[in-house]
C-alpha cells in the first residue's frame, strides 16, 4: 500500500487558517469529515485529543503527525495541512509547526495499513522531503513529492533485499535473550557496515515476535561467510561446513565493521556442526569456547522470563490488593503467579539450559532436575545446576551409546536416551540438593540480616553491574539473582537491579536534553527515545551512545546507576515486580515517591557526569 492510497487531494489544505494547536486539530478533523473518511467527528477529534494528552505530537523541525485509532474512522486515510507562517502546536523543540500530516487508522486498520503510515513518519526525518512540502504550489505537487519520496524509499529497501545473482555476499544472524532492542541493532549496524564495503547481505533476526527474514538453504549455501552475533541459541547444524563467525549480539552492535571485515576476507573458521571449529585460529575458537556457558545461560533466562514477569506481578498485584491475602481475588492471583508460574520458573531455566547443551535429549533431564531443585528448596542456584548437569550428562549419554546398532537407533532415541538422562541427573540432584538447599537458604538469611550499610553496598554494586555492559552478562547475572531474591521474597536487591537497569537510558535522555551541544542533531533525536526505553526498564536504550563514546558514557552510567542502587538500599525500597519500569512503581514497598526520587538522582547523575565530560559537537 502507498501513501498516496490514503492521502487524497480532498484531504489536502495548503493554507491552513489555524493560528493554534487546538484549532489546527479542528481544522483538519473537518477536512476528513468533510471528505467522508470519518463516522463520527466528535468521537475522532476525543480519540486524537487523548493522544495528545499522553505527550504531544508536535516532533519538532516544524512537524506534527497528530493520529488515532478509533472505530470513529470509516475508512483509513490521512489529512495534510500546511501553515506558512507557523504555529504554536507545542512541539518538543519550541519552535513553530508548518506541516500537519492527521492520521485517521480505523480500529481494523490491517498491517499494511500501519506499515504504510510508519514510512511516512521517517519521511519526514528527511531535510530535503520537508523542504518540497514547503514548495509546494499545489495539491498535486504535494502527492507528486510524496510519491517520489515512497519510490526512491521502496526501490532502496527492495535493492538491500534482493541478492546478487548468485545470492548475498555474506549472511548474518542475530538473537538476544530478551528479543526487545540487541537484535535489531545489530542487525542495522551490520547491514549498514556491509552496505559501506559494498558487500550484499542477509539478516535473519531471532527477536521477541520470532524469526524474520530466516536464511534459506541456497542463501546459506551460496555465501562467503555467516556471522552468528547471539547471546540465545541459535539453530546452528544448517551452516555446517560454512565459514561461520560466532560472537556475542553486542559484538554486533559494537563492531560491525571488524566482523564484517572478517566475514569479507573469509578469515573465519568452518562450523562442523558440532559445536567445533577447525582451523587454526585459536583465538576464534577460544572465544567461542569462553562464550558458551553465557549462551546456555541466556537461553534459560530468556524462556524463564515470561514465567518471571507474568508471575511476579501477579504476586505484586496480590499484595498491593491485600497484604495479608485475606481477599479471595488476592489469593487467586497469588495461586496462579506464585503457585503456578513462579513454581515453574526454575524447572523451565533448567529444561532451557540443557536442551541449548545437548538439544532435545537434554530437556526432560534439565526439567526433572529443576523440579527436583524446586521441591528441594535450592532455588536457582539448584537450578542452574541441574540444568548444566542434564545437558552435559544427556552429551556423556549420547556419547556412550554412539556405538549401538544402527538396527537399534530407533528405541535408543524413544527409550534410552530419556531414562538414562533422567535417572541420572535426578539421582544426583537428589544427592546434591540437600548441601545446595542449605546454601541458598544460608544465602537468604544473610541477605536477610544485613545492616543498612550492607545492604547499601549490595544495592550500589548491583545498580552499577546494570550500566557496565546494559544487556550483556554483567547485566544479566545482577538481573537474574534479583529474580532469585524475589523468588526467596527478599525484594530489596531487585529494586536496586530495576533502578539500576533504568538509569543509563534515563541519564542520557536528560544530557541530550540539557546539554544539546554536546551532542549531535541525530544524537539529541535518539536521546528523545530514551526516556520511554528508561522508563520502561530497557537499558539497552543506552547502547548506541556508549558504542559511540564507551570512555565517557559507560563510566558516567555506572556511576548514576550505583548511585541509584544504592539509594534504593538506603530508602529501604522493595520490588516485588521482576519487570515493567514505572509502569509498576505503584507496587514498591517502602514507599513509591522515595524510589522514583532514587532513579531521578542516578539519572541526573549519569546527565550532569556525561554533559560536563564529552566534548561540544563542531
Amino acid at each position: 500500500m502507498r501513501i498516496s492510497d490514503l492521502l487524497k487531494r480532498d484531504t489536502i489544505i495548503l493554507n491552513m487558517s489555524a493560528n493554534d494547536k487546538a484549532s489546527a486539530i479542528d481544522e483538519l478533523v473537518k477536512n476528513l469529515d468533510k471528505a467522508g473518511r470519518l463516522n463520527n467527528a466528535a468521537d475522532y477529534k476525543k480519540a486524537i485529543l487523548a493522544r495528545e494528552e499522553q505527550s504531544t505530537t508536535g516532533l519538532g523541525e516544524g512537524i506534527a503527525i497528530p493520529h488515532a485509532k478509533s472505530e470513529a474512522v470509516k475508512t483509513p486515510a490521512i489529512a495534510f495541512g500546511r501553515s506558512e507562517s507557523g504555529l504554536d502546536y507545542e512541539a518538543l523543540d519550541g519552535q513553530p509547526t508548518h506541516l500537519f500530516f492527521m492520521i485517521a487508522a480505523s480500529a481494523g486498520a490491517n498491517e499494511a495499513h500501519l506499515a504504510t503510515l510508519s514510512r511516512l513518519s521517517t519521511f519526514l526525518m528527511d531535510e530535503a522531503f520537508r523542504e518540497a512540502l514547503l514548495k509546494a504550489q499545489s495539491e498535486e505537487d504535494i502527492i507528486a513529492a510524496i510519491d517520489k519520496k515512497e519510490q526512491e524509499q521502496l526501490e532502496k529497501e527492495a535493492a538491500e533485499k534482493a541478492p546478487a545473482k548468485d545470492g548475498y555476499d555474506i549472511l548474518a544472524v542475530t538473537g538476544c535473550p530478551t528479543g526487545i532492542a540487541h537484535t535489531f541493532m545489530a542487525a542495522d549496524a551490520l547491514k549498514d557496515e556491509a552496505k559501506k564495503q559494498g558487500l550484499t547481505i542477509k539478516v535473519e533476526t531471532n527477536g521477541s515476535g520470532g524469526v524474520k527474514d530466516q536464511l534459506t538453504p541456497d542463501e546459506i549455501k551460496n555465501a562467503q561467510a555467516i556471522i552468528v552475533a547471539a547471546s540465545t541459541k541459535v539453530e546452528m547444524d544448517r551452516f555446517s561446513g560454512k565459514k561461520v563467525i560466532e560472537v556475542p549480539v553486542t559484538d554486533g552492535i559494537r563492531r560491525p565493521k571488524e566482523l564484517v571485515e572478517q566475514a569479507k576476507s573469509g578469515n573465519a573458521p568452518v562450523y562442523k556442526g558440532t559445536g567445533e571449529a577447525s582451523g587454526s585460529e585459536k583465538n576464534q575458537e577460544k572465544g567461542k569456547k569462553g562464550g558458551s556457558f553465557y549462551k546456555h545461560l541466556m537461553n534459560g533466562v530468556s524462556n524463564m522470563l515470561p514465567f518471571v514477569v507474568g508471575g511476579g506481578i501477579l504476586i505484586a498485584l496480590s499484595f498491593l490488593i491485600d497484604i495479608d491475602l485475606n481477599n479471595e481475588f488476592a489469593q487467586m492471583l497469588m495461586d496462579i503467579g506464585g503457585g503456578t508460574a513462579f513454581a515453574l520458573m526454575i524447572p523451565v531455566l533448567s529444561a532451557f539450559i540443557a536442551m541449548s547443551i545437548a538439544d532435545r535429549p537434554g530437556f526432560a533431564a534439565g526439567m526433572v532436575g529443576g523440579l527436583i531443585a524446586f521441591n528441594g528448596e535450592a532455588g536457582f542456584l539448584g537450578g542452574l545446576i541441574a540444568g548444566f548437569l542434564g545437558g552435559y550428562i544427556a552429551l556423556l549419554v549420547k556419547k556412550l551409546l554412539a556405538g549401538m546398532p544402527q538396527s537399534l537407533a530407533g528405541i535408543t532415541t524413544i527409550l534410552l536416551y530419556p531414562v538414562l538422562n533422567i535417572f541420572f541427573t535426578g539421582m544426583i540432584m537428589l544427592l546434591f540438593v540437600t548441601p545446595l538447599s542449605a546454601i541458598n537458604n544460608g544465602l537468604e538469611s544473610w541477605l536477610g540480616g544485613m545492616g543498612t550499610t550492607n545492604m547499601m553496598l549490595l544495592g550500589i554494586i548491583l545498580g552499577g553491574m546494570m550500566a557496565i555492559d546494559m544487556g550483556g552478562p554483567i547485566n544479566k547475572a545482577a538481573f537474574t539473582f534479583g529474580i532469585a531474591m524475589i523468588d526467596a521474597g527478599n525484594f530489596g536487591p531487585h529494586a536496586a537491579v530495576m533502578a539500576g537497569g533504568m538509569v543509563p537510558p534515563l541519564g542520557i535522555a536528560l544530557a541530550t536534553t540539557f546539554f544539546k551541544r554536546k551532542f549531535t542533531k541525530q544524537e539529541q533525536e535518539a536521546g528523545k527515545t530514551n526516556y520511554i526505553l528508561g522508563a520502561s526498564f530497557i537499558t539497552e536504550g543506552a547502547i548506541p551512545f556508549a558504542a559511540a563514546d564507551p570512555g565517557r558514557v559507560i563510566p558516567s552510567a555506572v556511576v548514576g546507576a550505583a548511585v541509584a542502587g544504592g539509594l534504593t538500599a538506603l530508602f529501604g525500597i522493595g520490588l516485588p515486580a521482576p519487570h515493567g519500569g514505572i509502569f509498576v512503581v505503584g507496587l514498591v514497598s517502602g514507599g513509591w515517591f522515595m524510589y522514583l526520587l532514587a532513579i531521578i538522582v542516578g539519572a541526573i547523575v549519569t546527565a550532569t557526569m556525561l554533559g560536563i565530560w564529552k566534548k561540544k559537537t563542531v
